[in-house]
């Protein structure tokens, strides 16, 4: 390891630490008696440091920042075999979030998002609208102010930061009716095979855009001539993020535009509601036919509340699940959990729900879901995800989870990505009974008798979790290396799992 990689590696972990803590840099700064720009420089990278310097700093924040060996890696070390209890509430979702700072692109003005989850999702696009000119600015309660500059710095974005998340591809609805050349990184995020970008340049070209990826190089090369589309847009694919940048073209295009075959997911609705904030007339929310007025020019001082997370709400359900636990989970967004519930339902949970109220944006419906240990059997048919109302296929691998708990054989047909499937192997490590059919498709036997062990976290979101999960079920102690894809999603989730009784350490080394 080189020494400027070394620095990198203690300053993102200082950093990492001190946000944890919620301190400022100056804040840090003052305890260990330097200045707010050394602190800067070292977590930037640009400092060398000394033994002391670290074990200030390890003292004033509580914690080891470093531990030498040679992964290179955040690690969980689970203690499992142990009942949750208590209640825990559903962070804000992550989707939303990130769309939400896609669209803040198209005001002028300030926007300020209500409880947004300090993730590493939503940390790598900040870096990026910083790198452009976006000031950026975190608030008490996680509280984010967003206010971009009168013209971006398209020409300094933050390639690294960029590549580590899918959400690039979002810039382009934004920025289509504004940058008329300009160049993008290609698109990165979880390992699951090739998701084309093609649907996104389908939708996108109505509105003038032309993107090419050209050869031998690592972004997109964006020209756009502004115009508005000669009738209805009927998207190829109702993916999420393929109706979200055409949406937020369509928003910024002065006139009428009419979207069909739309996803009316969780997160397609915050963003509309958003917009609707800006001066963006939509009809058809929640629905697959959106007819958008858009607003060429937009100048306002705006706040807004993203709705709670219905995979993070399926997430602790499965949790309660796996562990036998008896738990409530809290601000649970019914209408995008409600199938999922259902299908369990059919399995022999055995649960209660409250009566349902609004959350922050007063739009979603949330309830609290009580669990109770039941007695599962296996579905009478497979378990797949289909577009919205249907499952959702991030809910899916916590389905498959909770199918290890069925008495019976599952088949899980995960059609939607080429390789997540195959990360239901990973469970045979821990005593899971999983035969892989095809890249799709895995069979689940179960009851599962779950035993310790050790396994490296996937390079995917959801299969990590689903593998933490399983260990927070298998008695004994099971250690989850590298778990950065489940920070890509999940705030602080280990010390808030162990907050109802869960056992997990976390272990920050370089």
């Amino acid at each position: 390891m080189d020494s400027l990689n070394y620095l990198q590696d203690i300053g993102s972990l200082i950093q990492k630490n001190r946000i944890k803590r919620k301190m400022t840099q100056a804040e840090l700064a003052s305890a260990i008696g330097t200045s707010q720009s050394a602190i800067n420089r070292i977590e930037s990278g640009k400092q060398n440091l000394s033994i002391d310097m670290v074990a200030r700093i390890s003292e004033v924040l509580e914690t080891s920042v470093i531990n030498i060996n040679h992964s290179g890696k955040t690690n969980f070390v689970i203690h499992g075999g142990t009942k949750l209890s208590g209640s825990i509430d559903v962070k804000t979702s992550k989707n939303a979030s990130v769309a939400l700072l896609c669209a803040s692109l198209m005001n002028k003005g300030k926007t300020t998002l209500r409880r947004v989850a300090r993730i590493e999702e939503i940390n790598r696009i900040i870096e990026v609208l910083e790198s452009i000119g976006v000031k950026c600015r975190w608030l008490p309660n996680n509280d984010l102010e967003i206010t971009p500059p009168a013209r971006l710095r398209l020409e300094d974005i933050d390639v690294e930061a960029a590549k580590r998340t899918r959400t690039i591809i979002m810039f382009l609805g934004p920025l289509l009716h504004s940058y008329d050349d300009f160049k993008l990184p290609f698109a990165g995020g979880c390992n699951l095979g090739t998701r084309t970008v093609e649907p996104h340049m389908v939708g996108l070209s109505a509105f003038g855009l032309d993107v090419e990826a050209a050869a031998g190089t690592d972004y997109y090369h964006a020209v756009s001539r502004p115009q508005g589309p000669s009738g209805a847009i009927v998207l190829t694919e109702r993916g999420d993020t393929v109706t979200e940048n055409v949406i937020m073209a369509a928003a910024g295009f002065d006139g009428e535009t009419t979207i069909r075959n739309a996803s009316p997911n969780y997160m397609v609705q915050d963003l509309c509601f958003y917009l609707e904030k800006l001066g963006v007339k939509i009809e058809g929310i929640g629905t697959t036919v959106l007819k958008i007025r858009g607003v060429s020019s937009i100048n306002k001082n705006v706040e807004y509340s993203p709705s709670e997370d219905p995979i993070e709400a399926m997430s602790l359900i499965a949790a309660g699940v796996v562990t036998k636990s008896s738990i409530t989970v809290r601000r649970v967004p019914i209408e995008f959990t409600e199938l999922e519930l259902a299908i369990l339902g059919q399995m022999g949970l055995q649960y209660t729900l409250t009566d349902e109220y609004f959350a922050d944006n007063g739009r979603t419906r949330l309830v609290d879901i009580t669990l109770h240990e039941s007695m599962l059997t296996a579905p009478k048919d497979k378990l797949h995800s289909l577009p919205f109302p249907g499952v959702n296929m991030d809910n899916l691998p916590f389905l498959g989870l909770i199918a290890t708990m069925a008495e019976g054989r599952t088949l899980v047909h995960d059609w939607s990505y080429e390789n997540r499937a195959i990360y239901f192997t990973e469970l045979t490590k821990l005593g899971g009974q999983v035969e892989l059919a095809d890249l799709h498709r895995v069979y689940i036997t179960g009851p599962t008798k779950w035993k310790a062990g050790e396994v490296i976290a996937p390079p995917a979101l959801r299969p990590s979790v689903v593998i933490l999960l399983a260990m927070l079920a298998a008695p004994g102690i099971s250690v989850l290396r590298d778990i950065y894809s489940i920070n890509r999603g999940y705030e602080d989730f280990a010390n808030r799992i162990n907050s109802i009784g869960g056992h997990i350490e976390v272990v920050d080394s370089i």
